[in-house]
């Protein structure tokens, strides 16, 4: 069975991270979309919300689960039996960016191979980033977040 993970904070999940999966669901038979837990990172969202909003998303994706962990994102991968990793790329900086942690994963994942989506331009500029800082300045942050998140 070929499995995926897409990991992330999704703090909050946009619809760039949905219309990727979207986009990946036939090329695998199952993905992961797993929040990734630091507890040194201060969330805008709690992680039971994140997981909520998650799991309504992808509800009519038969092909899609919803998951977490805490460490190590290959370490994660090995215990699911995920051998590849799914990440989105907007531009030339985050090409750089996962290009070396894909590279790190690559070794102490064991042959975890990542696979890499080009962003749809149309969504090649929304980032949880700046819809936090959207919402976190009361903003109208809808345009940017997948249905059933709209009420943030």
């Amino acid at each position: 069975m070929k499995t995926a993970v897409f990991p992330g904070s999704f703090d909050p999940i946009t619809v760039g991270h949905v219309e990727l999966v979207r986009r990946a669901v036939p090329l695998f038979d199952k993905i992961v979309v797993a929040v990734g837990v630091n507890s040194q990172k201060k969330y805008l969202f709690s992680l039971e919300q994140r997981l909520a909003w998650l799991r309504e998303v992808f509800a009519d994706e038969p092909t899609v689960e919803v998951g977490s962990f805490e460490g190590l994102t290959a370490h994660y991968c090995r215990s699911i039996g995920a051998r590849y990793l799914l990440r989105g790329l907007r531009n030339a900086s985050d090409f750089d960016y996962e290009k070396t942690i894909s590279q790190l994963n690559e070794i102490v994942g064991e042959g975890l191979e990542t696979i890499f989506l080009i962003s749809q331009p149309a969504y090649s500029h929304i980032s949880s980033t700046i819809v936090r800082e959207i919402i976190k300045g009361g903003g109208d942050a809808s345009p940017f977040l997948p249905e059933g998140v709209n009420g943030v």
